[in-house]
C-alpha cells in the first residue's frame, strides 16, 4: 500500500516556554494508506485531537514533519492552501459551525474558495448530498430548521463536497442515537467506497472503531504505543486498559469465556465473528 499521510518525528507543544508548557506529541510517527479505512483510539488529552489538527495545517509542528504525497505540508503556501482541501477535516459536533443562509450555500462553501466554476459547484454539492443522505427539498431550507442529525449530515457534505482525498473525522456520531450512528457510519463508508477515499475516523467507542475500520492505531500520553489490525490491537487488553481505554464488549465476553477455561477463540471483535466463533465450537463439540 502507498502511503498518502505521514508524520515523522512529530512534537508538538502548547504554551512552550511557560510553566503551563505541555508535550502533547513526542517525536510521533504516522502513516495512513491510499484507499484505507483507519481509526485512532486514545483517552481525553492523549493528543489524538492535536495529532489530526496537523494533517491538514491547522496546527504547526513545534518539530517533526507532516507529509502529504510524500511532500511537506508547510512546503509553500500555496503547497499548504492545496492540502486543505485535499485533507477534509469534520470536527466533533460539526454543525456548530453551519452559519450559511441555506443547506445549499454550506455545502458550496468549501467548493466555492476552490474557485470552481459554478457547474461543478452544483454537481459537488448535489453528490454530496446524496451521499450523506439528505433530498433534494432539504438544500434550500435554512440549516437551522433541521434536525441535529441533519444538521451533522449538512457539516459532513460541505467537506465531502471538496472530494478529498483524505476525509477525517473527529467522533462524527457524537451524541446521535443508535440509527443516527448507524445511518452517519454508513454513508462515510459509501463515500470512501466510492471515491477510494483514505477515511481517518476519530472514536471513543470502541464498538463503532471495531465494525468500521481496516486499521487502529492507538494514541497514549503524547505516543502511539500500539497500531495495527482490530485484532491484533484488542488482543492487547491489559495494554489498553492501562491507556485508560477497553475493547468492545463482544470481546470482553470471549475473554472471560476463555478464562473459565471455555475452548474459544478470544480475538473476537464483532457480532458477525463471535456468531462464526461459536457455531465452529459447537461444531467441534457435536463431532466428538
Amino acid at each position: 500500500m502507498n502511503a498518502i499521510l505521514q508524520t515523522q518525528k512529530l512534537t508538538h507543544i502548547y504554551s512552550a516556554g511557560t510553566p503551563f508548557e505541555r508535550v502533547a506529541l513526542d517525536a510521533v510517527d504516522f502513516t495512513a494508506y491510499r484507499g484505507e479505512y483507519l481509526g485512532i483510539i486514545g483517552h481525553t488529552g492523549s493528543g489524538k485531537s492535536t495529532l489530526i489538527q496537523h494533517f491538514n495545517g491547522l496546527l504547526r509542528p513545534a518539530s517533526g514533519q507532516v507529509l502529504f504525497e510524500g511532500r511537506d505540508i508547510w512546503a509553500s503556501k500555496e503547497h499548504t492552501r492545496t492540502v486543505r482541501f485535499q485533507v477534509g477535516l469534520v470536527f466533533q459536533y460539526p454543525e456548530y459551525q453551519l452559519f450559511e443562509e441555506t443547506v445549499y450555500r454550506d455545502i458550496a462553501f468549501g467548493p466555492k474558495n476552490m474557485r470552481l466554476d459554478g457547474k461543478e459547484i452544483d454537481r459537488r454539492v448535489r453528490k454530496a448530498a446524496e451521499f450523506v443522505g439528505l433530498k433534494p427539498d432539504v438544500l434550500d431550507k435554512s440549516p437551522f430548521e433541521l434536525s441535529g442529525g441533519q444538521k451533522r449530515r449538512v457539516a459532513i457534505a460541505g467537506v465531502i463536497a471538496m472530494e478529498p482525498k483524505v476525509l477525517v473525522l473527529d467522533e462524527p456520531t457524537a451524541g446521535l442515537d443508535p440509527v443516527g450512528v448507524s445511518s452517519i457510519l454508513s454513508n462515510i463508508h459509501d463515500y470512501h467506497v466510492a471515491n477510494n477515499a483514505t477515511v481517518i475516523l476519530v472514536s471513543h467507542s470502541m464498538e463503532e472503531v471495531a465494525r468500521s475500520v481496516d486499521r487502529l492505531v492507538v494514541v497514549s500520553d503524547a505516543l502511539i504505543p500500539l497500531e495495527g489490525t482490530p485484532e491484533y490491537v484488542f488482543s492487547h487488553d491489559a495494554e489498553l486498559k492501562s491507556m485508560g481505554l477497553s475493547v468492545p464488549q463482544i470481546t470482553r465476553v470471549f475473554h472471560h469465556l476463555r478464562e473459565m477455561g471455555v475452548n474459544i477463540d478470544p480475538s473476537v471483535y464483532t457480532i458477525g465473528q463471535a456468531k462464526a466463533v461459536i457455531l465452529a465450537a459447537l461444531g467441534r463439540k457435536g463431532a466428538v
